[in-house]
C-alpha cells in the first residue's frame, strides 16, 4: 500500500519512472522515502516519550506529588534513552547533516551522570560500639537515637539503660556480603512502587530476602561479644531491647516515628535475628512510604541497631516539653499509661495526660486521668503481652505529682541543653526511678496561636469530638481502615477513620486528607508523623467509628478537636495554600541540580542564527532541534531529488488562506494526482478535526484597535525585519500539512505570528497525542505575552499542559480517547484562526474580557455543532 501511494506521489511531484532521464530508479527513492518515513515516525515516537519525562520532571519540581531517587533515575533514563534515539534517527531522515548533536548529548550526559550516583563513602570503623563511648559526635556512626541516648548517659548524667550500638559500618558490612545491598537496589528498580498494593508487594520480598540473608561472621562475633561484656559488667544474662537507630531517624523534621521496627524482651539466643529483622525495617511499607514522601534517599538511610537493657516498666510514656499542636503554647504535654511506654507511642490504650506551666515555677495545670483497663508487660521469657488491670488501679494516676514534675524538670533540661523542643519516651522501674529510652527533636505545628473550636459554625453537626493531634482542616470521604488488608485499597484524598492510631497507618498519609481515630494521644507515634506531613488529625474521639459512614463526606477540623458532618466551606476556605512536600529534601535538592542540564528550552526561533546544534545546552534544546529539522528534511527531500517544490499539492479552500498538502501515508483519498486537493479527499483524522476548529466559525475579522495602539503595531512591523514580506523569513513561508492517516503536522504563519500543530489519533489511547506550538505578533512584547498566557488559560481549560516563556506558548495533551482528542483539535484549529491580531488589544482589560468571553462562547458551540 505504501510503496503505491509513494509511487503516486512521487510521479504526480514530476520524479518520473524508472526510465526517466534523471537516471534514477523510481523504486530506489520509493525504498529512500519509506525508510525516511519510518524513522521519521521512530522520532515522532521518541520525542513523545522525551517530553512526557521532561513533564514529569517538572511536575516533581512543583514538590505536590513525593518522589524519590527511585523516580528520578528512572526518568532520567527513560529521558536520555529517548534523546538519543531521536538523535540517531534523525540522522538516518538526514545522513551526515547534524553530527554535531552527538557531542552536545554526551556532554549533557556527563553534566548529568555524576548528580546521580551516590558519592556518601562507605562508613568505616567499629561494627559495635558501648553506649559509654557514644555522645552525639557520633552520630554518622550509630544514628541520632543512640547518639542522643550516649550523650543523655555520658554527658548530662541522665538514667538511660546500658547497652550497645551495631553501627553504620556493620550495616554496610552486612550489605556488601554476598552482594545482598546489589540484589535489593535491582529489586527495586525492577519492581513499581506506584500503589499500596505493589508498595506492599516491594517490602514483603526485601524484607525476607534480608531475613533470609546470611549475617557475616565478623558482625555477629562483634555483637555477642558486647553483649558478653555488658552481661559481666551487670553479671546476668539480661534481656534487650533491639531498636533501630538508623543514619536520618530523629533528625528535626525527619523522626521516622514508628516506621521502623523495635524488637523488645529480646534474650540472648535471638539477638541476631532480631539484629536483621530490625535492619529488614528499612523496607516496611510505613518506612519506604515515609522517604518517599519526605524525599529521602534510600542510600542515606544507614540502619544501625541499639542493644538496650529492658527497663521492666511500673509505667511509661512519652512528654513533650511544648504543645506541638501549636509552639507558641510553652506547656510540656505528658501521656502516661502503666507498664511498657509501648501503649503510647502505639496509641493502642488510653492514657493519662498532664499538662504542667512552666510560667511561675513548674505546676501542674490540668491532669486528665484514662480508663487504663490494660498494659503491656515482659514475659518471663522473652517478648510482651497485654495485661488486664483491676478497675480501682485503671483509674488511678499512672504517675504522683511529685513525679510528674520530676519528669518536666528533666525534659526542661533536656530543651535547654539542646536548644530546641524535646520529643522524649520515658519509663518507670519498678523501685519508681526516672529512665530514659529516647530524645529527639519535637516536630510541631505552626507558631500561630491555636484556634481551637472558634470559627465553627453554629449549624455545623458535630459527629465527635477529640484532641487535636495534628492542626488544619481538611475534608474529603470517610475510608474505615480496619485490618492491614483495607489499607491496600485507600483512596488518594480520603479521611483515614481508625480505631487505634498504629504507627504502620503512616504510609496512607501521604495519600489521607485527614485522620480520625478513636484511641491515640497527641504523642503518639503516628501523630508526630501527621504533624511532620501537616495532615490534620483527630486522636482519642471515642464513638467516631459508629458516628460516621464509610464513604460519607465529613469535615476534620482538628483546631477544634473535631469531626463535622459534610464539608464545611468556611473553615476549608481559610486553610492555607498547598505546599512544597519535597522542600528541604535531599532528593528535590539533587533534581533542581539536574533541572538546568534538562529543561530549560533555549532554542524557542528556528529562524535565529543560534538554532543550530552547537547551541544546544539542555536535552529540552535537542529535543526541540531534532523536532524542527526532522520536519523541515522530511519536505526537503524533494527538492534535493530536483522535484519542483511548485508541483506540490495545494488544498483548495474558500478560505483567503493558501496551504500545501504531503501524503505521507493514506493521509488522502486514492485516485488519480492532480496538482490540487479538497478537503473532501483528506482522509487523516486528525487533520480532519484540526480544519474544522478552523472553519466552522468565520473569523470576525481583526478586534477594534484604538490609535496609539495601531501605530504601535505599525512601528513593531516597521522595526522587525521578520515582518518585512520582501525578506525570507518564517513568517512568508508556505503554511504545510504533512498528513497521514492518524497523524498531522502543521507549519503555519497566520497574520502576525506563526504556530505548528502536530498530532496523533488513532484507536490505541496510549499513544495518542496534541502538541501546539504558538509564537510571535505585530504588537509590543508586553501585549504578545498577554495573547499567548489568555490562549494558554483557555487550553487549560480543555486539559492541556501549558509551558510560556515570553512570547512563546507550549501545550501538549496526551492519552486521550480517540473522540476527545478530535474534540481538542477542534479547539487548537479554532485558536489558530481566531487569536490573530488578539495582541494588539491585550493591554485593554475590558476588550481583552470580552475576546475571551467570545472565544468560550464559540468553543461551546462548535463542541455542540
Amino acid at each position: 500500500m505504501i510503496r503505491a501511494l509513494i509511487s503516486r506521489l512521487l510521479a504526480a511531484l514530476g520524479w518520473g519512472d524508472a526510465s526517466s532521464s534523471r537516471g534514477v530508479a523510481v523504486e530506489e527513492l520509493q525504498a529512500e522515502f519509506q525508510a525516511r518515513y519510518h524513522h521519521f515516525k521512530l522520532l515522532l515516537s521518541a520525542n513523545s516519550e522525551a517530553l512526557e519525562a521532561m513533564t514529569l520532571l517538572e511536575e516533581a519540581l512543583h514538590g505536590q506529588t513525593p518522589f524519590g531517587m527511585h523516580f528520578l533515575r528512572a526518568t532520567l533514563t527513560r529521558l536520555s534513552s529517548s534523546v538519543s534515539r531521536i538523535i540517531h534517527h534523525l540522522e538516518a531522515i538526514a545522513p551526515g547533516k547534524y553530527t554535531a548533536l552527538l557531542h552536545q548529548f554526551q556532554s549533557i550526559r556527563h553534566e548529568v551522570s555524576p548528580l546521580l550516583a551516590s558519592n556518601a563513602e562507605p562508613p568505616s570503623g567499629p561494627l559495635t560500639l558501648p553506649l559509654s563511648s557514644i555522645s552525639r559526635n557520633d552520630v554518622d556512626r550509630v544514628g541520632a537515637k543512640m547518639a542522643n541516648l550516649g550523650e543523655l548517659r555520658n554527658r548530662l548524667d541522665i538514667p538511660v539503660p546500658d547497652g550497645f550500638t551495631a553501627t553504620a559500618a556493620a550495616y554496610a558490612a552486612f550489605l556488601s556480603h554476598d552482594g545482598l545491598g546489589g540484589e535489593l537496589d535491582r529489586m527495586i528498580q525492577a519492581r513499581s512502587m506506584d500503589g499500596p498494593e505493589a508498595l506492599h508487594s516491594l517490602s514483603s520480598s526485601l524484607q525476607e530476602r534480608i531475613i533470609m540473608a546470611e549475617l557475616p561472621s565478623e558482625i555477629s562475633d562483634a555483637i555477642m561479644a558486647e553483649y558478653e561484656a555488658l552481661a559481666s559488667r551487670l553479671a546476668s544474662a539480661p534481656r534487650l531491647a533491639v531498636r533501630s537507630s538508623a543514619l536520618g531517624e530523629d533528625e528535626p523534621g525527619l523522626s521516622f516515628a514508628g516506621q521502623y521496627r523495635s524488637e523488645l524482651n529480646v534474650g540472648r539466643d535471638n539477638l541476631l535475628l532480631a539484629y536483621k529483622e530490625v535492619v529488614a525495617a528499612k523496607y516496611s511499607p510505613q518506612a519506604m512510604s515515609y522517604r518517599l514522601n519526605k524525599g529521602v534517599r534510600d542510600e542515606d538511610v544507614l540502619m544501625c541497631a541499639g542493644f538496650l537493657c529492658m527497663v521492666q516498666a511500673a509505667a511509661g510514656g512519652v512528654a513533650y516539653s511544648r504543645n506541638p499542636a501549636s509552639m507558641s503554647d510553652t506547656a510540656m504535654v505528658v501521656n502516661a499509661a502503666l507498664g511498657l511506654p509501648k501503649s503510647v507511642v502505639d496509641g493502642a490504650a488510653p492514657s493519662d495526660m498532664y499538662v504542667v506551666k512552666r510560667k511561675g515555677g513548674l505546676h501542674i495545670q490540668s491532669m486528665t486521668i484514662a480508663d487504663k483497663n490494660m498494659r503491656q508487660v515482659c514475659r518471663e521469657g522473652e517478648g510482651i503481652f497485654r495485661q488486664e488491670v483491676g478497675a480501682e488501679e485503671a483509674m488511678r494516676p499512672a504517675l504522683a505529682e511529685e513525679e510528674i514534675l520530676e519528669l518536666a524538670e528533666l525534659v526542661l533540661r533536656l530543651e535547654q541543653y539542646f536548644g530546641r523542643p524535646q520529643d522524649v519516651e520515658w519509663a518507670l522501674d519498678q523501685d519508681r526511678r526516672m529512665v530514659f529510652l529516647q530524645c529527639r527533636p519535637l516536630y510541631g505545628g505552626p507558631r500561630a496561636p491555636f484556634r481551637g473550636d472558634k470559627g465553627v459554625p453554629a449549624n455545623a453537626q458535630r459527629l465527635a469530638s477529640g484532641v487535636c493531634a495534628s492542626p488544619g482542616v481538611a475534608a474529603g470521604p470517610v475510608v474505615f481502615v480496619k485490618k492491614d488488608a483495607d489499607a491496600l485499597s485507600f483512596p488518594e484524598g480520603g479521611v483515614l477513620v481508625l480505631g487505634h492510631p498504629l504507627p504502620r497507618f503512616a504510609s496512607l498519609l501521604g495519600r489521607a486528607a485527614a485522620v480520625a481515630a478513636e484511641q491515640g494521644a497527641i504523642t503518639g507515634h503516628l501523630a508526630n508523623v501527621a504533624r511532620e506531613f501537616q495532615v490534620p488529625a483527630v486522636f482519642g474521639a471515642p464513638g467516631v467509628m459508629g458516628a460516621v459512614r464509610e464513604g460519607e463526606e465529613v469535615t476534620v477540623d482538628a483546631d477544634a478537636g473535631l469531626v463535622l458532618r459534610g464539608r464545611v466551606e468556611r473553615l476549608l476556605e481559610s486553610r492555607p495554600k498547598a505546599r512544597n512536600v519535597m522542600e528541604g529534601s535531599s532528593v528535590l535538592a539533587v533534581l533542581r541540580s539536574i533541572t538546568p542540564h534538562v529543561l530549560p528550552l533555549h532554542l524557542v526561533d528556528p529562524d535565529a542564527p543560534e538554532f543550530k546544534p552547537a547551541w544546544c545546552k539542555t536535552f529540552h534544546d535537542i529535543t526541540r532541534f531534532c523536532h524542527e529539522k526532522a520536519v523541515v528534511e522530511m519536505f526537503r527531500f524533494g527538492r534535493e531529488q530536483n522535484f519542483p517544490e511548485r508541483r506540490a499539492r495545494q488544498l483548495v479552500t474558500d478560505a483567503p488562506m493558501q496551504f500545501w498538502v504531503l501524503d505521507l501515508d493514506d493521509g488522502l483519498a486514492d485516485g488519480e494526482w492532480k496538482p490540487t486537493v479538497h478537503i473532501s479527499d483528506v482522509r487523516s483524522i486528525p487533520m480532519l478535526a484540526l480544519w474544522r476548529g478552523m472553519s466552522a466559525i468565520p473569523w470576525p475579522g481583526p478586534p477594534r484597535v484604538n490609535p496609539r495602539g495601531f501605530l504601535a503595531v505599525l512601528y513593531e512591523a516597521s522595526a522587525n525585519p521578520e515582518l518585512d514580506p520582501s525578506m525570507a523569513s518564517s513568517y512568508n513561508t508556505r503554511n504545510y500539512f504533512m498528513v497521514a492517516r492518524s497523524f498531522v503536522s502543521l507549519q503555519s504563519r497566520f497574520g502576525f505570528h506563526f504556530s505548528s500543530v502536530e498530532a496523533l489519533v488513532s484507536d490505541r489511547r496510549s499513544e495518542n497525542y496534541a502538541s501546539f506550538r504558538f509564537k510571535g505578533g505585530a504588537a509590543d512584547a508586553g501585549r504578545r505575552t498577554a495573547r499567548v498566557r489568555l490562549i494558554g488559560q483557555l487550553l487549560e481549560e480543555q486539559d492541556f499542559r501549558i509551558r510560556l516563556r515570553e512570547d512563546c506558548l507550549e501545550a501538549r495533551l496526551d492519552g486521550r480517547p480517540a473522540a476527545e482528542m478530535e474534540k481538542r483539535l477542534m479547539a487548537l484549529g479554532y485558536l489558530i484562526i481566531h487569536t490573530r491580531q488578539l495582541d494588539m488589544i491585550m493591554n485593554n482589560p475590558n476588550e481583552a474580557a470580552a475576546q475571551r468571553t467570545r472565544i468560550r462562547s464559540d468553543l461551546d458551540q462548535l463542541f455542540q455543532s
